[in-house]
């Protein structure tokens, strides 16, 4: 019997020599040197090109995407500020209009190699009108993606009237996760309890956690410290991720080198967004200023997992992105000084094999036999040529079937006076 599906002459990531990859009732049942005797339904040729796992936008705000403008810009570039305009985007609202928006921006990061996305869902809205749209696109979309869906209190869990209860009831209509945002309540006291509260229903439905923490430049927002003491004393090891903790930029090192450790003693992730991170901090200084981006390469050194968001895609925070995880990467890249060869190396599997172990599906997530054939062509021969590139991505791949494809573009040089027949194709590599 013929394979669905055959790739021939594909580039592995961290594999030396090409590969034939064959993939049978959406799975890969094959991956060899060679196939010699193989035939197949279908067959690509994948010409060196780099054959990837789908990249993973670990952290992203579906229910905002698209609103840049409404009502109005983001004018001072700070966090608070689009906090307030997204508070006078909310009550305008609807259904479809959250659909609509969300299906175009997964679209969007589908098209670009994105195969997992974790949204954050703003649960501060007594009818949770946001949530119920994109609980009907995380089954809408299935096909093409994997949608997780967390329960975000925006204004805060205890400073937000009946909080508990709507972050309760997010849970029970079907959030995969618990989320919280323990530096925005209007207390120490009560950003400590948005902590316990965020695992004590974690405890209750048995769901992993994701917080936005200590997003913010001050170095005395210390609710990351609170994260992982609770993780250890609740024994929630491995199911815990802080968002963002930009204050780690600010914090001395003899306190980050205390909580990197502890961090990694709670086997927490950590997740940057270094779109919103670089733009959103930093906004109080004069000069110095400082990058907003949490310690990406110190964490990586002290054993914590750390994995990459796009977060905002043209809303009230970001006014720009199309969805391209990729070019977070090259950003984090630049941003965190991981420009060796090595390092170049590591900031590709914080889209990829690390972003899978802080949504937890790396059981059956990555190119290997008998996994679901999820995967993306890119018109770039490896990772380093990849984040230098951010090329094409040729052919996008779900459990075998493909959802995506996008053809290179091309260059023409010539001389002065030279005819297209006799001018040189540019490519980059």
């Amino acid at each position: 019997m013929p394979y669905d599906l055959l790739i021939r002459h594909a580039q592995l990531p961290n594999r030396q020599g090409l590969v034939d990859i064959a993939i049978q009732d959406g799975r890969f049942v094959r991956i060899a040197p060679e196939l010699l005797n193989g035939s197949a339904r279908r067959e690509i040729d994948a010409a060196g090109h780099l054959l990837s796992p789908p990249f993973i936008d670990a952290h992203v705000h579906l229910d905002a995407v698209l609103t840049v403008g409404q009502p109005r810009y983001n004018e001072t570039g700070t966090l608070l500020e689009g906090i307030q305009i997204w508070s006078e985007r909310k009550p305008d609202l609807t259904h479809e209009d959250v659909k609509r928006r969300a299906l175009e921006a997964i679209r969007w990061e589908v098209a670009q190699g994105t195969g997992y996305i974790r949204s954050h869902v703003d649960v501060c809205d007594p009818k949770l009108t946001a949530l119920r749209a994109l609980l009907e696109v995380r089954e809408e979309v299935r096909d093409i993606c994997e949608l997780q869906l967390v329960a975000f209190p925006q204004d805060g869990i205890l400073s937000f009237p009946g909080g508990r209860e709507l972050m309760r009831k997010a849970m029970e209509l079907g959030c995969d996760i618990v989320g919280g945002i323990p530096h925005y309540e209007w207390t120490r006291d009560m950003g400590v309890e948005d902590v316990h509260y965020v695992f004590e229903l974690a405890k209750e439905f048995q769901r992993d956690i994701d917080c936005h923490c200590d997003e913010t430049d001050d170095p005395h927002s210390r609710f990351t410290e609170v994260m992982a003491a609770d993780t250890l004393m609740q024994g929630w090891q491995g199911r815990v991720t802080a968002s963002h903790c930009t204050a780690m930029g600010s914090y001395d090192n003899a306190y980050s080198f205390k909580l990197i450790r502890l961090l990694a003693q709670a086997q927490m992730n950590v997740i940057a967004n270094p779109f919103d991170n670089i733009v959103l901090q930093g906004r109080f200084d004069s000069y110095p200023k400082r990058r907003g981006v949490t310690r990406v390469k110190e964490l990586l050194a002290g054993g914590v997992n750390v994995s990459l968001g796009h977060d905002s895609i043209m809303d009230p925070w970001f006014p720009l992105g199309r969805g391209d995880m990729l070019a977070a990467a090259q950003q984090a890249l630049f941003l965190c000084h991981m420009s060796g060869y090595e390092e170049i190396q590591e900031i590709f599997e914080l889209i990829t094999n690390r972003a899978a172990r802080t949504l937890r599906v790396q059981d059956r997530y990555g190119i290997d036999e008998g996994k679901p054939a999820d995967f993306l062509l890119l018109d770039a021969p490896s990772a380093f040529e990849a984040l230098r590139l951010l090329p094409a991505r040729l052919h996008v791949f779900k459990a075998g079937h493909e959802v995506a494809s996008t053809a290179p573009a091309q260059s023409i040089v010539r001389r002065v006076g030279e005819n297209e027949g006799t001018a040189v194709t540019y490519r980059p590599y």
